[in-house]
């Protein structure tokens, strides 16, 4: 996993302005941004805002609208877990709730200690090993809660 660093207004502003002249700059932004930081803080809109002559709502509109940008850091290991139809009809709503007791969050949070960031998902193209996860990039399938279980204590050893 990338060593992120934590959020610098310096920074941002370089990266805001090595991107700002390309035809519809506003997304590469916000994607520079979310890679250099892990998150697009909110102190970010305003920059962006200024540089792309946009309004602070514009930005934020967009940030809003894309599930994929985060507007607090994560943790060092990200769960994605797939909600759609065909893992929903192979259980995957037990797994999750046994993963959210287990980490003592909820689907789009981090654990206290910033180990890991659980996030709802819509299809992870694992349909017939379904349900499906996936954990720092890894794609998983027929995740049960004993493998969910497995997943954890593996990324948590591993860390």
């Amino acid at each position: 996993m990338k060593n992120i660093q934590g959020w610098d207004a310096d920074r941002a502003l370089s990266r805001i302005q090595e991107l700002e002249r390309l035809p519809g700059a506003l997304l590469p932004i916000l994607h520079a941004l979310q890679e250099e930081f892990g998150y697009v803080d909110k102190a970010a809109i305003p920059l962006v805002a200024s540089a792309l002559n946009l309004s602070h709502a514009e930005v934020h509109g967009v940030l809003s609208f894309y599930h994929d940008f985060h507007r607090a850091p994560g943790g060092r290991h990200v769960l994605k877990v797939c909600r759609a139809e065909a893992c929903q009809s192979m259980g995957c709503e037990k797994m999750i709730r046994h993963v959210e007791n287990r980490l003592g969050v909820k689907l789009g949070e981090t654990t206290e200690d910033r180990s890991f960031t659980v996030e709802p998902v819509y299809c992870l193209g694992n349909c017939a090993l379904s349900p499906a996860v996936m954990l720092d990039g890894k794609l998983y399938g027929r995740v049960s809660s004993d493998v969910a279980d497995f997943l954890i204590d593996d990324a948590k050893r591993h860390a």
